[in-house]
């Protein structure tokens, strides 16, 4: 790899993601808009201080998830990265790089969508609002990364977007925040077990409840950085020099 190269991928799509406006404001201000309405709805009552932490994490997971596959496939299908590939650029600067660009846009994504949660819907934590940010920045990097690794079993953006509700939606349904994963059947509490959104959703309960950095919560990204770089590592292994 070549810090050259990667930081040169990076500022290339940091530079198409600024000429498709709809596309930044859908990664940016989704997850606070969301996080809005559903305090809207609970407005006066203390469920949104317990569901809120955890979408904190989901929102973004699910819109970078959304966005990264879809756009990672158009360049597949374009042709880009392959006359990418014919330069002198590793698979790692290309992902690596992917990655950088979307990992700006996921910090100023999980700053707003915190920022509004917790001063402009007075959502109550233990731990520090900078914590939350950190766990929240971890679970979009973690769904940038999937989004790069599935977008190439995806023929087309339809079947990109088809990975949402194959892949994501049973994490969203197993990761604890429906019920909690220790009252599941217990085959369903192995197979939580095996999934990343699961400790997201753990890290920012144990943010919610325990004030400072506790061993739990750090063993819980942990997890999450592990997912995230298997997700780039596979993502490397089926990233071909030939569009299909």
């Amino acid at each position: 790899m070549s810090a050259r190269l990667t930081l040169a991928t990076a500022g290339r799509v940091l530079a198409q993601l600024r000429q498709d406006r709809r596309t930044v404001a859908m990664m940016l201000f989704v997850p606070s808009l969301l996080l809005s309405l559903l305090g809207w709805i609970y407005d006066g009552s203390d469920t949104f201080d317990r569901i809120g932490p955890p979408l904190l994490g989901i929102f973004p997971f699910i819109v970078m998830f959304l966005v990264t596959s879809v756009a990672t496939l158009r360049e597949r299908t374009s042709g880009t990265l392959e006359r990418l590939l014919t330069m002198p650029l590793g698979k790692g600067d290309l992902l690596v790089g992917y990655a950088l660009a979307f990992g700006v846009v996921a910090v100023v994504q999980s700053v707003l969508a915190v920022s509004v949660a917790i001063w402009g819907l007075d959502m109550q934590i233990e731990g520090s609002p900078a914590l939350v940010v950190v766990v929240a920045l971890a679970n979009g990097l973690l769904g940038t990364a999937l989004g790069l690794f599935v977008s190439a079993f995806a023929a087309s953006e339809f079947q990109a977007v088809q990975f949402l509700p194959a892949f994501v939606l049973p994490q969203f349904l197993l990761c604890g925040l429906l019920l909690p994963r220790e009252q599941m059947p217990q085959l369903l509490e192995r197979v939580s077990d095996a999934l990343p959104l699961s400790y997201a959703v753990d890290a920012l309960n144990h943010v919610q409840s325990t004030s400072g950095l506790s061993g739990a919560i750090v063993t819980d990204l942990v997890v999450i950085v592990a997912f995230t770089m298997a997700a780039l590592a596979g993502g490397a292994l089926t990233l071909k020099r030939r569009t299909a």
